[in-house]
């Protein structure tokens, strides 16, 4: 299965509480964080919402 390495690269202030919310979801903690998850649909939608803070590669296993 895919994995996802997802980098949160921009501040959430200034942004929407859900969209906050949603960096946390993802377990981000402080800014230039990386964390890996699976390659799913609920997380894609996850980083849909905060593509403009994120930046996503993929890693294949």
């Amino acid at each position: 299965m895919a994995k996802l390495h997802i980098t949160w690269v921009k501040s959430g202030i200034g942004y929407n509480e859900v969209q906050r919310r949603t960096l946390k979801a993802l377990g981000f903690h402080r800014l230039n964080q990386s964390v890996t998850h699976n390659d799913c649909s609920s997380i894609r939608g996850m980083i849909n919402k905060v593509k403009h803070l994120v930046k996503v590669e993929e890693e294949s296993s």
